[in-house]
Order: C-alpha cells, then sequence, then structure tokens
C-alpha cells in the first residue's frame, strides 16, 4: 500500500508540475506578440459581444491565433466583462495585454485632423472632406448658417462661422456634418473660457461677439504672433474713429476668392462684409474665419498704439509697415510694391 501511496504521491506532483509548466508558458506567451508584427487593423466589437465572440473576431481580423489561449487570459484576469463595445486600431503582433487594454479603456479608432487657423467654413469644409469624403457640403452649409444650431451651440450669432476652433483633433473614425460642428465649436469654448477677459477693455466694448469678428481679421492680416497686438490696435483705432475696417481677407471671404487678384468691382461691392467700401465703417456682422487663441488674445489686449494703417513689407519677413497717416501709409505701400517686384510676390495687406 505504501508503495502504491508512493506512485500515486509522485504522479500526483508530476501532474501538478506539469501543469504549472504548461501554465508557465501559456502565461508567457500572453505578454508576447501574439502573431507576428504587422500593420494596423479596424477592429470592430459589436454591442453586446461575448468574450468568445471577440476572441473569434480576432482571430478572423488575424490579431491572436489561439481562442483558448486568449479566453484563459481574460478568465484569470477577470478582463472578460469589462471588454467594450466599439472600433479600434490594432496593431498585428501586440500582445493579449495590449489588445485587452486598448478594448478595456475603450480607446476607440479615431482620425488625427489638423485644421490651421484663419480658415472660413468652407474651407474647413474642405480640409474635412479630404479625410471624411462622405461629408456633403450642402448639408455643411445648412448646419453652418442655421440660427437654430448656432443659438442651440451657445453661438451669439446667426452662424456658427469663426466659432469652428483651428486645432489638431483626434475624431470620431465615423462621424458627420452635425457632429464635426459641435466638436469644433465646443474646442472654441473650451478655449475661449480659459482666456481672461475681466480686465479687457475691449472685451467690455465690443462684447463676444465682437472680438471675435475682430480676431477673425486680426488673424488673417497677421502672420506674425509678434504683430498681432499691434495690428490689433490698428483696427481697434479704426473701430473707435468708426472708420472702415480696409481688410482684403473681408473681401476675399465674400467671394471665396482666398488668393490672387482682388478685383475693383470686388472691392466696390455692397456687400456688409466689404470693409474695403468706405460705406461700411466699424466692424463687419461676423467673423469671416476661425481665429485662433493667439489672435484672440491680442484683440482682448491689443497694443495702445498711434497707427491707424499698415501695409505688408512684402520683402518676404511677413512683417508690416506701420503709419499713423495716409501720405506715410501711401510711400510705404510704394515700398512694398518695388519689394513684391523684385521677390515677384502678389500684393500683401493694404490697410
Amino acid at each position: 500500500m505504501k508503495k502504491i501511496f508512493s506512485i500515486i504521491l509522485i504522479g500526483s506532483f508530476l501532474g501538478l508540475g506539469g501543469a504549472f509548466i504548461y501554465y508557465q508558458q501559456i502565461k508567457s506567451s500572453w505578454s508576447v506578440a501574439a502573431v507576428p508584427r504587422g500593420s494596423e487593423v479596424l477592429f470592430e466589437v459589436p454591442t453586446g459581444s461575448s468574450s468568445t465572440k471577440i476572441g473569434q473576431l480576432l482571430i478572423k481580423d488575424g490579431l491572436i491565433k489561439d481562442l483558448q489561449s486568449f479566453k484563459i487570459f481574460l478568465k484569470i484576469n477577470g478582463y472578460g466583462p469589462k471588454l467594450k463595445a466599439g472600433r479600434y486600431l490594432i496593431k498585428k503582433g501586440m500582445s493579449f495585454e495590449n489588445i485587452a487594454s486598448i478594448l478595456i479603456k475603450g480607446a476607440a479608432a479615431s482620425k488625427k485632423v489638423t485644421i490651421p487657423e484663419g480658415r472660413a467654413s468652407f474651407e474647413i469644409f474642405s480640409i474635412l472632406k479630404k479625410t471624411y469624403p462622405s461629408l456633403d457640403s450642402t448639408k455643411w452649409e445648412a448646419l453652418v448658417h442655421s440660427p437654430q444650431l448656432a443659438r442651440k451651440l451657445g453661438v451669439p450669432f446667426i452662424d456658427v462661422e469663426g466659432y469652428l476652433y483651428p486645432d489638431t483633433y483626434q475624431l470620431p473614425w465615423e462621424t458627420n456634418e452635425r457632429q464635426l460642428i459641435e466638436i469644433l465649436v465646443k474646442r472654441f469654448f473650451d478655449v475661449w473660457n480659459s482666456l481672461d477677459k475681466k480686465n479687457s477693455k475691449i472685451y467690455k466694448k465690443l462684447g463676444f461677439h465682437g472680438v471675435v469678428t475682430l480676431a477673425a481679421i486680426v488673424e488673417e492680416e497677421s502672420s506674425l504672433g509678434s504683430e498681432r497686438p499691434q495690428v490689433a490696435g490698428v483696427y481697434y483705432n479704426r473701430v473707435k474713429l468708426n472708420w472702415p475696417m480696409g481688410a482684403d481677407p473681408t473681401v476675399r471671404f465674400i467671394f471665396k476668392n482666398m488668393s490672387g487678384p482682388i478685383y475693383r468691382s470686388q472691392l466696390n461691392s455692397d456687400h456688409p462684409y466689404n470693409t474695403r467700401n468706405p460705406k461700411n465703417k466699424g466692424l463687419p456682422p461676423g467673423p469671416i474665419s476661425s481665429p485662433g487663441k493667439g489672435a484672440l488674445q491680442a484683440t482682448l489686449y491689443p497694443d495702445k498704439t498711434p497707427y491707424l494703417y499698415f501695409v505688408g513689407k512684402d520683402d518676404g519677413s511677413k512683417s508690416h509697415y506701420f503709419t499713423t497717416n495716409l501720405k506715410d501709409h501711401n510711400k510705404y505701400r510704394d515700398i512694398a510694391s518695388r519689394n513684391r517686384v523684385k521677390a515677384g510676390r502678389e500684393a500683401g495687406s493694404h490697410y
């Protein structure tokens, strides 16, 4: 009996040892690549999927090889109930731990899109269209100019032009026109609410919408961050004097002519956004593009300056000549014109 007991005991130890070794081998495989490393896969977990279903889908997409090992891994770590439905970008070659981490965090697949400062809504649409080909321009325009949507989103105007904040976004993998507008406007308010407006005399005089409207012109007219407060100061001086703003970008906005020559007929148009028309004094009705944080800040706190005019030097520096009177302004316009001829560039800012 002792001999039989010893044999059974030894057999049990060997069995346990084998099981332990097998477990350790499986466990060690969880931390290394489940399949050879490769490209990213857009992986979808349908709502209500079980651990088995998720494992089967991972195998189908070539992200794991062994369903049973994956299920054991989830069971031992208690991960099964924590996996979330959604779309995810998973690289081939990720370990079970890495895959589970993505599915547990709900780190949904997204697309990176950068919207530069000073873009009008139709330009922003063109940028988004490259990433989302199914977007419809008619729907986009209708939503941008919807007073109901503007009001719902807290925008103090009849449309959201100028409130589509320029930034680098991680956007949903699949989306639509309305959702994109809501994301961009929400980001605008995040930035706007972070700005110090308490001591801004301009904010008290022009109000929320007035500041954004002026900031859009400042954004368009100043490529150099260091010049923005001075450019804002010039335009604010014009506002106080009830002068026309004299900003070429407002004309470009009307005719969606963002580059190339501006025609005399365009400069003479009666459109309310045409600040080159002497009849239109002060600010235009709304923003002509979406200003960034720098332009908003410069507009809230512009330089106190005597200048009333400025013109781009057109010498490659992206800077401007600032003057207090029309005579000096015209002199510098001639200098800028000669600089432009030398460099073969198009005309810069005139006011």
